[in-house]
């Protein structure tokens, strides 16, 4: 991409931080957390984040073999409601053995990568997260995450997550900070069942978008026959 566009993506992530301008999601923090843990479901505190710890297999740089890591995520993802597709996802990653944690973004594919993407928390300045990797399901940005961080995350009430499309268009996304630093300080969820949750929760948006689809082509095949009685008969 060329400099030029870089230079006015770089200006319009300003602007869409400034002015919030957002693409509006389904979160998943809560409502599946509370799908997954009975316990929580009967709390009055619906939370946007949630924490999954797992062990897995790691090898790290200079390490002549692989060893079992706990890798805990204090996670934050937003869903389309219409399709289902993941919007945009955020997480704290704690790695055991690990001094410093680190916070990621997740955006959809399609963005304009030599931009990178701005995070800002509140009225507070934003930071400039550069892009890591991509995967199919979109792109990975982060940065360490400091004490500073830390705190205005615990303390503030929504993230605005903004980066540039490859149309040149910035785009933002909101994600509430409700519940952050309970999850992040708490115990985590069960994995397995957030996991069944979470695909319980797409195969009914799945459904959803069957039944929006069928009552569409009855709409259809019903206008078509009105029309039909209307026209004038054939000589």
């Amino acid at each position: 991409m060329s400099s030029r566009i870089t230079i006015w993506g770089q200006q319009g992530i300003a602007y869409a931080v400034l002015t919030g301008a957002v693409v509006l999601g389904l979160s998943l923090g809560g409502s599946l957390a509370f799908a997954a843990d009975k316990k929580a479901s009967a709390s009055k505190d619906k939370n946007a984040w949630i924490k999954i710890c797992d062990d897995v297999k790691l090898k790290e740089v200079k390490a002549e073999k692989a060893s079992e890591k706990k890798i805990c995520m204090t996670h934050h993802e937003s869903l389309s409601a219409r399709t289902g597709t993941p919007l945009v996802s955020a997480a704290v990653r704690n790695v055991s053995g690990h001094d410093k944690e680190r916070f990621l973004v997740t955006v959809p594919l399609g963005m304009a990568i030599p931009a990178g993407v701005h995070v800002k928390i509140d009225e507070g300045k934003p930071l400039k997260l550069k892009y890591s990797f991509c995967h199919v399901a979109g792109c990975v940005a982060e940065i360490e995450m400091t004490s500073d961080l830390m705190k205005e995350m615990k303390a503030g009430k929504k993230i605005v997550i903004a980066t540039i499309g490859i149309s040149g268009k910035p785009i933002g996304f909101p994600i509430p900070l409700t519940g952050f630093g309970k999850a992040y300080a708490g115990k985590p969820i069960d994995s397995k069942k957030y996991a069944d949750a979470r695909k319980q929760m797409m195969l009914e948006i799945r459904k959803r978008q069957i039944d929006i689809a069928k009552k569409a082509q009855a709409k259809k095949e019903a206008e078509l026959i009105k029309n039909a009685d209307k026209a004038p008969p054939k000589k």
